[in-house]
């Protein structure tokens, strides 16, 4: 802007700049960049000067009469401009807003253009629901609203009017955005100044302009969804739909403009859904013959439903699947259906089955977003069914059935949609008709009776060698969600096992089939290894080759991924374990399938210690950490009935610590090697039990060697585990440990970070955690010679790191973990007998702590975690007292609550509660005080 010439707008200024301002003015008229300048101007606040800003306007009044901007971004920027200016200013100085605009733009296409556009803006700024606002703008919002009902709205839906009819022949641009304008103010303002005879004929007319019938669909969607009294809603609907289908609108299949008819079908469902809710309004309210004549109104659109619903395109039949769903809700809840009622299930149940079959160009080995969205659609059909199920289950039973048996009947000549889709079907009844814990061959004979027919039909017709990877996948996915099937009928079982192993399964030419299938086979062998003990060996030769580790230099592409594998090696171990043969046989089995493992394991370890390049260095650390992850799976197949021992395994494993434990010592992929090696001693401790324990002195040298916070961090919960399973059998071993463990941690703790580095700050914050609850494990495990057998300094270092953690740390979490262990150690050394020196540390930082940590800013009591350790405090003093007895009283009432200026009668009523033998009440008492110092 000129802002010399800006300066001649103020009534006093001299005739030169006066002059000045006016050539402006004329240049801005001409310019074409003069929308941008001046609205910017104004949406931006820069200038306060009421001159200034009457000049702004003036310049955007001109170009709205006289210029059209060729860019909508200004025309918008201009629209937000009045809509800001509107919000501000209308309730005050400027309540003609409207009537000045329209005066303004009157029927110009620029001005026109403008003032929708404005409107729209107004829309986003007052009504929009998406928008968050303050209480005090909803306020505002609300205000501005009930004074636009009173004084405006008439006027504007004449304005409305007028641009529909005068351009709809002319500016299909313009009409499309008022019919925008309408949808969007319809929903607040009176609806009778819409859904009248004149407005609504108008918008039926221009249901037919091929240019503008998308919006005028869109409009008469939202009048429709507008909230109003059931029965006139009904009345509303009827009438429109009597108009559109003598219109011929409801001739769907005539109608080649899909984009149109996914419009249309939208319509469609918002007029059901407002009939269903009506209804269901009307028999909350007891209004039967109302009611009736709603449901009347309803089942009349069940034909336009089922020709939108069963459409080529997904796209129109997803509009409509809600409305379809809220139908058969309204079914289900009919004391008796009719044989029209029954035909309508029958027919939405064969649309639906249409509906679910692929289409020819569904892209299965590269799927993109189409493909995305045809199973999102799915998922919709899935819902559909599944209520379908509710309302008819013997009716959909019975369709399934003849569906699937027609098809497989002749499955060799069918295409893959068909066969997918019947095999599909059996697969969601699953889920339609629910059973408990799977058992569909139990209960209800008729079902039992027709999914025993089925699932002998699947299994034994051949159609798993159909050569479509969506027919081989579904044919997996059924026969384990059916898998209780082989309880009854078990001699079908072989049959399946041939199918798993060979080319229609794990060696199936799709990588998603092989991979989908490892993990429904694990499956499929958990419930069933019962029924497989003839067959053991046999699977296990026959998938050993993937069980083979397959080291990153043999070129040759796996059949599986090393996470297929650990399903692999979880179902062997199954297989191994739970066989009826003797230990020695399962140990015999179990070595052969681990045996391979370890030597792989050490030949690769050795290459990788010579190797020099990082990327080598990275698939040999990756194949090495899936060697132990392998390992670590086959112990999964142990329970406490079928322990390691009793299976005669304990030596094996025992081997495979050895061959493993070396890892940890290797100087480079120090992170994946030590993480695998972590997690294969966590099963060892559940598996192996005390046979683990000649291991972990020398595994934890190694961990605690040149260690980060993440390794610690994952350590601490190995050493809890083994003090909390193993307790005095691991008193020497944690004694010994216990200092170095307590100096690297804080070793790394004192390590500085950037004061910005998020990352590292949550590293020591978790670690911090974790070591106050292995100080935690220790004393609660009643090990407190592992602490008291360190020595006075160190046990003195250490007793202060849970003082400052109860206190400085805003970490709640980690507080209320450190007054757990304050409270523990008060319970072991604080009563008579007790750790030489520790009472007079309880009265100089124990008490203290209790007090002071409440007194933090940081101690938010409006957070659950910090409610926690308050009570934890609570109880900490509580504690004290129950050790020391009436010499804390004294100590509270005569040295310290005086030494804090507590008052006299808070210190006697605290000291009172304290001494109630109920340890609720005092607890109770800090909560509602929340600190007496506070008082």
């Amino acid at each position: 802007m000129d802002e010399q010439a800006l300066l001649g707008l103020n009534p006093n200024a001299d005739a030169r700049y006066r002059q000045r301002a006016m050539a402006y003015f004329e240049q801005l008229k001409e310019s074409q960049d003069a929308w941008e300048v001046c609205a910017d101007a104004l949406a931006k606040g820069i200038y306060n000067d009421d001159h200034v800003k009457f000049f702004l306007f003036q310049v955007l009044e001109h170009q709205i009469k006289y210029r059209q901007p060729e860019k909508p971004f200004i025309r918008n920027k201009a629209a937000q401009v009045f809509a800001l200016t509107f919000v501000m200013e209308y309730l005050t100085l400027w309540p003609k807003f409207f009537f000045d605009i329209l005066s303004l733009v009157g029927l110009n296409p620029n001005g026109v253009d403008v003032y929708l556009r404005t409107l729209m803006a107004i829309d986003a700024e007052v009504v929009d629901r998406d928008t968050l606002h303050s209480t005090e703008d909803t306020r505002r919002n609300t205000l501005i609203k009930d004074t636009m009902r009173e004084q405006c709205i008439p006027n504007l839906v004449e304005s409305w009017f007028q641009i529909l009819q005068a351009y709809q022949q002319t500016q299909p641009e313009i009409t499309c955005q008022c019919l925008e304008v309408v949808g969007s103010y319809v929903s607040w303002i009176d609806l009778n100044l819409i859904a009248n005879d004149r407005f609504v004929n108008l918008l039926l007319s221009q249901m037919s302009v091929e240019e503008l019938r998308e919006e005028a669909c869109d409009c008469l969607f939202e009048i429709v969804n507008k909230g109003m009294d059931p029965v006139d809603k009904t009345k509303l609907v009827e009438s429109l739909c009597q108009v559109l289908q003598s219109a011929g609108f409801f001739h769907v299949e005539q109608e080649e403009d899909v984009d149109f008819l996914a419009k249309f079908s939208r319509l469609v469902n918002g007029m059901g859904q407002s009939l269903v809710l009506s209804w269901t309004k009307l028999v909350k309210a007891g209004d039967v013959k109302a009611a009736n004549d709603t449901l009347q109104a309803l089942e009349g659109k069940v034909p336009l439903l089922l020709q939108l619903l069963v459409h080529a395109d997904d796209d129109i039949s997803a509009n409509i699947v809600a409305f379809c769903y809220d139908y058969l809700h309204v079914l289900k809840q009919l004391p008796q259906l009719t044989d029209q009622q029954k035909a309508n299930i029958e027919a939405i149940m064969l649309a639906i089955m249409k509906k679910l079959t692929y289409d020819d160009e569904y892209n299965f080995d590269n799927e993109g977003e189409d493909e995305a969205m045809f199973v999102e659609y799915r998922k919709q059909l899935k819902m559909l069914l599944d209520r379908l199920a509710q309302v008819s289950p013997d009716l959909l039973l019975e369709a399934v059935r003849r569906v699937f048996n027609n098809t497989m009947q002749s499955w060799q000549t069918a295409s893959f949609m068909e066969v997918e889709v019947a095999v599909r079907l059996v697969y969601m009844l699953g889920e339609a008709l629910p059973a408990s814990h799977g058992a569909h061959f139990t209960g209800d004979a008729t079902k039992a009776s027709v999914l025993q027919e089925m699932m002998r039909t699947l299994v034994s017709c051949g159609v798993s060698g159909y050569q479509h990877t969506s027919v081989s996948l579904e044919f997996f996915e059924t026969v384990v969600r059916y898998e209780k099937f082989f309880l009854v009928e078990p001699h079908h079982i072989p049959l399946v096992l041939v199918a798993f192993l060979d080319q229609r399964g794990l060696r199936h030419g799709s990588p998603k089939v092989r991979s989908r299938v490892a993990y429904l086979f694990s499956r499929f062998v958990k419930t069933l290894h019962k029924h497989m003990n003839a067959f053991i060996e046999d699977i296990l030769r026959q998938i050993q080759d993937l069980l083979e580790l397959s080291p990153p230099e043999n070129g040759f592409p796996a059949l599986l991924t090393s996470d297929d594998q650990l399903f692999m090696f979880e179902t062997a171990g199954i297989l191994i374990v739970h066989g009826d043969g003797p230990a020695e046989r399962k140990q015999g089995l179990m070595r052969s399938l681990l045996g391979p493992l370890m030597e792989a394991f050490g030949l690769l370890l050795d290459k990788l210690s010579r190797e020099t390049e990082a990327e080598r260095q990275a698939a040999l650390g990756d194949c090495l950490s899936h060697a132990v992850g392998f390992a670590s799976r086959t112990s999964k197949a142990f329970s406490n009935k079928q322990t390691v021992k009793h299976c005669g395994c304990t030596q094996v494993y025992r081997d495979c610590l050895q061959a493993f434990l070396p890892a940890l010592g290797c100087p480079v992929q120090r992170g994946p090697l030590r993480s695998a090696v972590r997690s294969f001693l966590h099963r060892m401790i559940i598996c192996l039990e005390e046979e683990v324990l000649p291991f972990v002195p020398a595994a934890s040298e190694h961990m605690l060697k040149d260690c980060e916070a993440k390794d610690l961090q994952e350590f601490i919960p190995l050493i809890s585990q083994i003090t909390a399973k193993f307790k005095v059998q691991v008193s020497p071993f944690l004694q010994q440990v216990f200092m170095p463990l307590v100096v690297a941690i804080f070793e790394i703790l004192g390590r500085p970070a950037e004061e910005n580095d998020q990352t590292a700050a949550l590293e020591k914050q978790m670690l911090r955690r974790s070591y106050f609850t292995f100080i935690q494990t220790i004393a609660s495990s009643g090990m407190n010679e592992v602490m008291a057998n360190q020595g006075a300094e160190n046990i003195e270092k250490v007793l202060f790191t849970i003082i400052q953690g109860a206190v400085d740390f805003p970490d709640p979490i980690a507080q209320k973990t450190c007054f757990i262990v304050l409270s523990r150690l008060v319970e072991l050394w604080g009563g008579e007998g007790g750790m030489v020196g520790f009472p007079d540390f309880i009265y100089k930082h124990i008490v203290p702590a209790c007090f002071l940590a409440p007194l933090k800013p940081t101690f938010d009591l409006t957070d659950a975690q910090t409610i926690l350790t308050l009570s934890e405090c609570a109880l900490t003093l509580k504690m004290i007292y129950n050790k020391r007895g009436p010499e804390f009283i004294q100590f509270l009432q005569q040295d310290y609550l005086p030494s804090l200026q507590v008052a006299p009668e808070i210190t006697q009523e605290l000291c009172q509660v304290l001494q109630q033998p109920d340890v609720k009440v005092f607890k109770n008492y800090i909560k509602v005080s929340a600190n007496p110092l506070l008082i």
